[in-house]
């Protein structure tokens, strides 16, 4: 009874300091209600997770995405409740716990700093490990950082079923101290940041997919491989049809897919489960500016920046580059000169956003022709009549999602 009565006022502290939030026009309260709910209570998140099977879900890239795929399939099941938002830090975690206490089912989207605190706090049944690369250097430092405290954090919790990416050395090393392993291969494009062995700091050798090290560290075998057309579970194949564009999102549904099947859902219906996804956290998401229809995308370092290249819609389409440098994207810019920016050639392209003149630069140097102008929406507006893509960095995203009523 005393677990009920605390539950309950954190629900009514998040939820009512949430609609304030709203009615006053500072966010969406998906943040602020969790913040103040931990200073009141430090253990509120255990609280609100316990006695819930909680399916957690990390790594750099792809994490939003995959956990509204996960959530759609393990919703035709039970009832679940999710973080869909993106806030994925613990006061975004227990304000959406907060919001739904009866749902028995929690798919939480984690950030990868944040992810060994949230398993200190509560009971996870499964851990979904997607990738690992140079994000926000200034806030997480090196990846083989993160994926030590992953693979300490892990390995005292033997009971966690953890899904992890065999292509990626730096998730298989974390993922290897865990109790059970389901290992899916989804591909690994971006292989700068796995050049050397988490393991022994020895090169890794790739030959086409596998990889190994002299220490011993190998690609283990898959048994769920994904980021095509079909997921393969078991020799089986199963269609992809997804509304969500690329590559990208074909492995995350794989990764789902992977998840699901812990949970007794079948990937047929698990993947019949995310047709109906259009848009994730208003990513994907089309909007009307005047003579433009621009497809909002969100891509926050290389890695996700490379990956969205490759289903930009071609030429004539126009293309926003928007880029800032606020806390939450990393202060460092840098990264821009990771991006193969090289494939808009042929392309109107605007450079935008805060660090506009940085974007500017890198664009000169890959001789693509551009446009200098700071606002995003106003740059999209600039270019020729039809389809834009705005592609945005973390806060230049949340900036043209508050713009157009995100």
């Amino acid at each position: 009874m005393e677990r009920t009565a605390t539950v309950k006022a954190l629900r009514a502290v998040v939820t009512g300091i949430g609609a304030v939030s709203r009615l006053t026009g500072r966010g969406g309260g998906a943040v602020i209600g969790g913040k103040i709910a931990l200073t009141l209570d430090k253990a509120a998140l255990p609280k609100l997770a316990a006695g819930r099977s909680l399916y957690l879900v990390s790594g750099t890239n792809g994490k939003t995405t995959t956990t509204a795929l996960l959530a759609a399939a393990l919703g035709t099941a039970r009832p679940v409740v999710t973080n869909m938002t993106g806030a994925n830090l613990k006061a975004g975690i227990v304000s959406a716990l907060a919001h739904d206490l009866d749902s028995k089912v929690a798919v939480l989207e984690v950030d990868e700093a944040a992810l060994v605190q949230v398993l200190a706090d509560t009971t996870a049944t499964v851990v979904v490990l997607l990738n690992l690369s140079r994000d926000q250097l200034d806030r997480y430092g090196e990846v083989r950082l993160a994926a030590q405290k992953w693979r300490t954090a892990l390995g005292a919790r033997p009971e966690i079923h953890v899904v992890a990416n065999c292509d990626d050395p730096l998730v298989v090393w974390a993922a290897q101290a865990a109790g059970t392993v389901t290992w899916v291969s989804t591909g690994q494009r971006w292989r700068i940041d796995a050049t050397s062995c988490p393991n022994c700091g020895g090169r890794v050798i790739w030959a086409g997919d596998e990889w190994k090290c002299s220490c011993g560290l190998a690609r283990p075998a898959p048994e769920i491989e994904g980021g095509g057309d079909d997921v393969i579970v078991g020799g089986r194949s199963f269609p992809v049809q997804l509304q969500l564009p690329g590559r990208c999102n074909a492995a995350n549904a794989a990764m789902a897919v992977a998840a699901a099947r812990v949970a007794g859902v079948d990937p047929e219906g698990a993947l019949a489960a995310m047709v109906g996804i259009a848009n994730v956290a208003g990513r994907y998401r089309v909007v009307n500016l005047g003579p433009a229809s621009a497809r909002l995308l969100l891509a926050k370092n290389p890695a996700g920046w490379n990956e969205i290249l490759d289903f930009l819609a071609p030429p004539p389409a126009g293309v926003v580059v928007a880029v800032n440098a606020r806390g939450p994207d990393g202060y460092d810019t840098s990264w821009l000169w990771d991006v193969d920016f090289e494939r808009l050639e042929g392309r109107p392209v605007i450079a935008a956003g805060e660090r506009a003149l940085d974007v500017a630069v890198r664009l000169r140097y890959a001789d693509v022709p551009h446009e200098v102008c700071p606002d995003p929406l106003v740059a999209a507006r600039r270019l020729p009549p039809g389809k834009v893509e705005l592609v945005a960095n973390y806060t230049a995203f949340q900036t043209v999602l508050g713009a157009v009523g995100g």
